[in-house]
């Protein structure tokens, strides 16, 4: 064997035995979070900022991504998809746990299941609020469930998606008032179900707090009550809870982080130990305050505990959606 073949052979022996975790430190380049809602939503507003609190952290760019549709589902199915590096990371909300329920309710294998993801960090849960527009005349919940069973299919309801986060609400509202008989306008996103509402094509919604609270104060929209569990007393302390009203309901808008499944440990550990260091940082807290949001961060082992109970309760949402349907 020739000198040069022999050190050739030789050099590619070596690395294909040297083990893969000392390739590269990771991240040694850029880390996407791909945003599965429009911008301008409540991902948008609290990941944009964390991806730019964390990139001192990592001391590499971490670039939002927006892959939206089909409530959320282009995303998840993107970032289920992707190879589990690190490298490719997802920004998701509440709609993200009853996806493998919306399938079997149509016959269709599973596509994204919470099993295709580990939970990094859940950074906010926002109190939704039942809404209608300036030009329907209810001001109180009985009002509106008076005149919704009155007229059965009159009102029309504005949500982000079929089954995602701002549909969701409405399952849990019937389950405790009954039938409503509400017409479904299913959008893009919370925001353009917003903007369903402003115009009049839609006279109910149900939003977070900070995605309608400037046009609640303008007098645009009316909030007749609060998903949360208790009052928004900051911001609308006039608006009651559903608990207040006598109906055991409570549900929350929340954010958070996602790494596809079979990331390994040692990725994740980094994951997390810079979403942490980064919701603590001045310059996302202010972010956060400026959008009308608060922190309500949980590290990965509170958050998939908070995630397996939000999960079942997902599930029983969508089922009854079905079966009204």
């Amino acid at each position: 064997m020739d000198r040069r073949r022999f050190l050739i052979g030789t050099a590619a022996s070596a690395l294909a035995t040297r083990p893969v975790s000392a390739q590269e430190a990771f991240p040694s380049h850029a880390i996407t979070i791909v945003n599965a809602f429009p911008p301008g939503g409540v991902n948008d507003i609290v990941t944009r900022p964390l991806a730019s609190a964390m990139e001192p952290i990592l001391k590499q760019p971490v670039v939002v991504e927006t892959k939206a549709g089909a409530a959320g589902q282009v995303g998840a199915q993107f970032v289920a998809n992707a190879r589990p590096d690190g490298y490719t990371l997802l920004s998701h909300n509440t709609g993200i746990s009853g996806y493998a329920e919306v399938d079997k309710l149509f016959g269709r294998p599973a596509k994204v299941t919470r099993a295709h993801f580990i939970p990094l960090a859940r950074l906010i849960a926002d109190p939704v609020l039942l809404l209608v527009n300036d030009q329907q005349p209810y001001k109180t919940l009985k009002e509106f469930i008076d005149g919704a069973k009155a007229n059965p299919d009159t009102l029309v309801f504005s949500s982000g998606g079929l089954y995602g986060a701002s549909h969701l609400p409405l399952a849990y509202l019937e389950k405790a008032t009954g039938p409503l008989k509400l017409r479904h306008l299913p959008t893009n996103g919370g925001g353009p179900a917003i903007i369903a509402i402003l115009g009049n094509n839609a006279q109910v919604t149900t939003q977070s707090v900070s995605a309608t609270l400037a046009h609640i104060k303008a007098g645009k929209l009316r909030a007749l009550a609060s998903f949360g569990g208790t009052r928004s007393t900051r911001v609308l302390p006039d608006v009651p809870t559903l608990k207040e009203l006598g109906y055991d309901v409570e549900y929350y808008l929340w954010v958070g982080l996602f790494a596809p499944k079979s990331t390994p440990p040692a990725i994740v550990t980094t994951l997390r130990a810079a979403i942490g260091k980064a919701v603590q940082s001045e310059q996302f807290t202010a972010s956060l305050a400026n959008a009308g949001q608060e922190l309500a961060y949980l590290d990965e082992p509170d958050f998939q505990k908070f995630w397996d109970i939000d999960g079942k309760r997902t599930d029983e949402a969508v089922i009854f959606i079905g079966r009204q349907g």
